[in-house]
């Protein structure tokens, strides 16, 4: 007779490979990116290059979440896109290599992204639907997708020697592989409801917007959007700011960040239990605004303390909120809970990050050489606000009648 106990660490044993091997590639291509495209002479395309990952958040994530909901596994879909973006990100490293101009360059890029993009969610709820108890059990799990992004930055600076070289993508591609064998170890997880005759509006997933007439629903996802604003100026212009200084192995260097990401996320699960989410959430928000502040200072060793700084600043707001959708949201709603998340934050907050980012970057340019306290300090005073706004905004359990 089969022991419950065994078979039970040996799903969390799969469930901590699939999020070590799936988080391995976005890390290896999404950190060196900047530096690659700037290599191969498309630095002036790394705004736009980023853009694309935020115009797909508005499309994929929601039609793919409620696929998973509503129609198919959510297995097999995982299985379908980790192929899919194997194939599209080789081409996408194709086109520069084989020197292809700006436009095909972006459409590559957009490409890749309108496949990679849900991976993230689907891969988050097929976890979230084998757990017992979202607060103990996600945090712990969720550290070793951390820990497979910091080892895909390693392998390119340590092991490739490729932080501006295609060799990182091309690598990562080949991870993507590995992923989609891993699908067919876990369990062909059913939709949350099969719905037969599906309206236009649930097939795009805008049945998820439903989602926001909850007020806390409401603030804690406005929130999330608005904090992705200022975050994500963190990988691509501490990339540069990194490089500027004369740093070497700039992905191992950012890496740092995820060390006391895996921290957090192990004790999670005690501060849940100690602390109301309101001043979790708020905590993530306000480490932030210190972190920025420190690479505002411009000198290496306040950088290396703002990148170790991140994965307090990452970690006690998104995957606090991830946990917050799963004990909050009707179960039948989780993979578009995720993913309305995903569209929020991938789509409307890390595309206006994005063009504002690039364009700010651009204003403390001048001559080739960049103001770099100038550039910090603006995103420490935005992310500030973001702060205010959280602690005016979210009200929680404690003060619902």
């Amino acid at each position: 007779m089969p022991d419950p106990t065994t078979d039970a660490k040996a799903s969390r044993r799969m469930l901590a490979t699939l999020f070590f091997c799936t988080a391995m590639p976005m890390g290896m291509w999404g950190v060196p990116l900047a530096n690659v495209f700037a290599a191969h002479g498309r630095g002036h395309l790394v705004p736009w290059v980023l853009a694309t990952t935020s115009i797909a958040a508005f499309i994929s994530p929601l039609f793919v979440g409620a696929l998973a909901d509503q129609k198919h596994s959510p297995v097999l879909l995982l299985r379908w896109l980790t192929a899919a973006t194997c194939v599209a990100l080789l081409i996408t490293c194709g086109s520069l290599a084989w020197g292809w101009g700006d436009a095909a360059v972006l459409a590559c890029a957009q490409g890749l992204a309108l496949l990679a993009t849900p991976v993230w969610s689907v891969t988050s709820s097929i976890v979230f639907s084998q757990l017992h108890d979202a607060k103990q059990q996600f945090g712990p799990l969720r550290a070793w997708a951390t820990a497979g992004w910091m080892a895909g930055c390693w392998i390119v600076s340590f092991v490739l020697k490729a932080d501006a070289s295609l060799v990182a993508g091309v690598t990562a591609a080949g991870l993507w592989l590995v992923v989609m064998t891993l699908t067919w170890r876990l369990p062909m997880i059913p939709p949350g409801e099969v719905v037969q005759h599906r309206t236009w509006r649930q097939i795009l997933g805008l049945d998820a917007l439903e989602l926001l007439k909850h007020r806390d629903h409401r603030v804690v996802f406005i929130t999330a959007a608005l904090y992705c604003v200022p975050l994500a100026a963190f990988y691509p212009y501490t990339s540069r700011h990194l490089h500027d200084l004369g740093v070497q192995n700039i992905s191992a260097v950012i890496s740092l960040g995820q060390t006391t990401e895996i921290l957090v996320m192990l004790l999670l699960a005690g501060v849940l239990a100690r602390v109301r989410l309101k001043w979790v959430f708020l905590s993530g928000i306000a480490i932030c605004v210190v972190r920025y502040a420190c690479n505002a200072l411009a000198t290496l060793p306040w950088l290396l303390v703002g990148t170790l700084l991140h994965g307090f600043a990452y970690t006690l707001y998104f995957i606090t909120t991830q946990i917050y959708l799963e004990e909050r949201v009707d179960p039948k709603w989780r993979a578009r809970a995720q993913a309305l998340l995903a569209l929020l934050m991938g789509g409307v907050g890390n595309l206006i990050g994005y063009l504002g980012g690039g364009w700010w970057h651009a204003a403390c340019t001048k001559n080739g050489v960049t103001d770099w306290p100038r550039f910090w300090w603006g995103e420490t005073a935005l992310t500030a606000v973001v702060c205010v706004f959280s602690a005016l905004a979210y009200r929680g359990r404690a003060h619902q009648t």
